[in-house]
């Protein structure tokens, strides 16, 4: 088999395409011939020793993926050699080959594509996370998204429209704007050429979202914050925008307002259940044509290093995908 392999986590440079054993699986795992694998922002975050999880080395990144199973470990009874499965693990995606978890293995029900597959777990899960369990989203309220025309924006804009919310959705240009109306987005700001907070003001009547949805972070926070509806809820989904801000504690006061945490990796852990039935209600949307994973290319997994530079670029349009 072959992987990318990171044997010193100094960035994407260090990463190198090599020949290496295909492994056994043991007890609990299965190993998986890997179809399609997705480049999530974790994904540059841990080649660059920066991010949460620091994996032992050497480790072949690639957190998210589609494939099909080769091989069962000692107490595999839930899967099946050559049943197409989808996996969050965290690590091991951009490979020919490898070794996950049964337990974190989602079996695909027919006419899934591997590369929808592949782009899938991660941003709709969380986004379902956010918008059903934390933000309680209700049919005919008003969603703010941020950095929408990304992986998670798209998944968000879809969830929401699924769930009979109004989407305002910000982008930082307008062809990502177009791409927003396409899937489902009913108002779009373009936050380079206009400023936020009065552009959501006069979208909405003054009101304000009722909810916001935020995986940037950075200097968009605080003015989109401002924004707010009367008890609105502010969800806290990551800092693409690569700083954390400090939003003014004051504002939750005189807004009623909620900041909410998202961590769909601390909610599938701690509440599998829930997280088994958020999932289960994702797939039968899926099937259902409700949402679909926005692609914006595929690539040959030989050709990853030009993929985390197209990432680096910001101009990713939903999600790009390796393949084998």
């Amino acid at each position: 088999m072959h992987a990318w392999l990171c044997e010193n986590p100094t960035g994407v440079d260090a990463l190198s395409w090599k020949d290496i054993p295909t492994p056994v699986p043991g007890s609990g795992e299965v190993l998986i011939e890997i179809k399609a694998a997705s480049l999530n922002f974790p994904d540059l975050l841990i080649v660059q020793n920066k991010y949460q999880m620091k994996p032992p080395l050497p480790f072949v990144p690639g957190s998210e993926y589609a494939g099909v199973v080769q091989a069962l470990g000692p107490g595999v009874s839930h899967l099946q050699v050559g049943q197409p499965v989808a996996c969050l693990s965290g690590t091991g995606g951009f490979a020919t080959h490898t070794i996950a978890p049964a337990a974190l293995c989602m079996p695909l029900p027919a006419g899934f594509a591997f590369v929808d597959a592949a782009a899938f777990i991660m941003i709709y899960a969380t986004s379902h996370h956010a918008l059903v369990d934390r933000a309680r989203l209700k049919a005919g309220e008003t969603v703010l998204v941020l950095g929408a025309a990304g992986g998670v924006g798209t998944s968000a804009i879809q969830i929401a429209k699924a769930l009979g919310a109004r989407v305002i959705a910000a982008a930082s240009t307008d062809e990502k704007c177009a791409l927003c109306r396409s899937i489902g987005a009913d108002e779009t700001i373009n936050y380079a050429t206009r400023d936020l907070r009065e552009a959501v003001k006069a979208l909405t009547a003054g009101k304000g979202p009722d909810v916001i949805y935020d995986p940037v972070g950075g200097d968009l926070a605080e003015p989109a914050f401002r924004s707010i509806a009367w008890r609105g809820r502010y969800l806290v989904v990551g800092f693409a925008g690569g700083t954390i801000p400090a939003l003014p504690l004051n504002l939750t006061l005189l807004k009623g307002a909620s900041i909410v945490g998202v961590f769909w990796g601390g909610f599938a852990k701690n509440e599998p259940q829930a997280n088994a039935a958020a999932m289960a209600e994702l797939a039968q949307w899926y099937a259902q044509g409700k949402i679909k994973p926005v692609i914006d290319r595929t690539m040959p997994m030989a050709e990853l290093k030009a993929a985390y530079a197209r990432m680096g670029s910001r101009g990713v349009m939903g999600k790009l995908v390796m393949v084998n």
